[in-house]
């Protein structure tokens, strides 16, 4: 497969980075949420309200707020682009990477992206009903729950590749670590891989930590032209590389997966040769990835299909202490989806940011000019290489 002309390359920057706190229950609405973190990271990156030019996000059903009604609850100016999608942890990396290609474009100056819900004490996506197309005939024999979906991927992989419930539970644990040092994580308390083995099954082969945690908050990072970011309040991160890739036959909604061909690879098989030759670097030149983990088996299949590790030995690359702190690749340094808070991705961009522009604090990795970002678990998702401004 030839590899597509660069798009923006080195033109666009992320720039700053907003939260609110992740909570059980935030007892506020959504847009409130939105709100908040769309200000808290325009703030960041030193600049102002006025400034915002474009605004993009995503929503799983109807769990979050348009981008028009966040403009209106900040009182924006005139937008020159806006885009709301109705896609989950596949969407974050996608926008982000089209926000730097409006950039280029032109089309807007400063475009901020963000992702907010009342992810707990309101809808749960664990709970949601994704009946679609294909729910009447998966729902009369039980098989209705996300998590089964994903579990089903989880347990031929696992088989395929000879590992194990100890390569599951070894980046649990790694997570859990990185989390005790995350302010915002809501799974804190250290984990032990016999306390893990020790939980009883959610859905086989998926014990209570290696689900993600839900939560209320939101989430929101800022993008802008690199020659504007090099004026801002820190360094710049340069979107270097981006791209979305659903492999063939992906389904006619969100359980259907009986026509994907192999379960033992997800969509960054289908998209690493474009995502690292659009940026001309290696597998090698990475220092940090932060890599979608709504359950601990997609970061396995991650880091083999990314190829950053070979075929099969993700769980002893993760046993090794490799993705530690200390490790030759820090891996979703935050604590991940699984222990800071489930906003679908958005706040494993936002770790990626701070992490090349040395903000992580305690969890900061030594080497840290080159992250890998993904977005997505299974059939299709995208993904991010963001580098310093070198």
């Amino acid at each position: 497969m030839s590899t597509p002309a660069s798009g923006p390359g080195p033109t666009a920057a992320l720039v700053g980075v907003g939260f609110t706190p992740f909570t059980r229950a935030s007892g506020r609405s959504v847009l409130a949420l939105a709100a908040e973190a769309v200000a808290n990271a325009v703030r960041d990156a030193g600049l102002h309200l006025d400034d915002v030019d474009g605004l993009s996000s995503f929503m799983v059903s109807d769990d979050s707020v348009p981008c028009v009604a966040v403009s209106s609850a900040l009182g924006l100016g005139p937008l020159r682009t806006v885009l709301d999608v109705q896609l989950g942890g596949q969407a974050p990396c996608h926008l982000v990477w089209q926000a730097a290609q409006s950039v280029a474009r032109g089309d807007a100056e400063v475009v901020v992206i963000y992702r907010a819900l009342n992810g707990r004490s309101g809808a749960r996506v664990g709970s949601m009903q994704f009946a679609g197309m294909g729910g009447q005939y998966r729902y009369p024999i039980g098989y209705g729950a996300y998590l089964m979906y994903v579990g089903m991927w989880a347990q031929r992989f696992l088989n395929e590749t000879g590992q194990g419930p100890e390569d599951l539970g070894a980046v649990a644990v790694s997570q859990r670590r990185y989390a005790q040092d995350n302010e915002r994580a809501l799974r804190r308390e250290p984990l032990a891989l016999d306390a893990y083995l020790a939980e009883p099954f959610v859905v086989d082969p998926y014990r209570r930590s290696d689900c993600t945690v839900e939560v209320d908050g939101a989430c929101a990072v800022v993008v802008t032209s690199l020659e504007r970011a090099r004026d801002l309040a820190h360094p710049p991160v340069v979107v270097a590389s981006g791209c979305y890739r659903a492999g063939p036959r992906p389904g006619l909604d969100i359980g259907d997966h009986l026509l994907w061909e192999d379960y033992t690879r997800n969509y960054t098989s289908w998209l690493r040769e474009e995502l690292f030759g659009r940026a001309g670097i290696g597998q090698g030149d990475v220092d940090v990835a932060e890599i979608y983990d709504c359950f601990t088996s997609t970061v396995l299949m991650g880091l083999e299909g990314l190829g950053l590790c070979g075929r099969g030995e993700s769980g002893a690359f993760v046993r090794s202490g490799a993705c530690g702190l200390d490790g030759r690749l820090p891996t979703n340094t935050g604590g991940g989806l699984l222990a800071e808070g489930y906003l679908h991705g958005m706040n494993t961009v936002a770790e990626a940011v701070l992490q090349v522009q040395g903000r992580g604090g305690t969890r900061q990795a030594r080497r840290h000019e080159v992250a890998v970002v993904t977005s997505g678990a299974l059939m299709d998702g995208s993904a991010l290489i963001l580098t310093a401004d070198r």
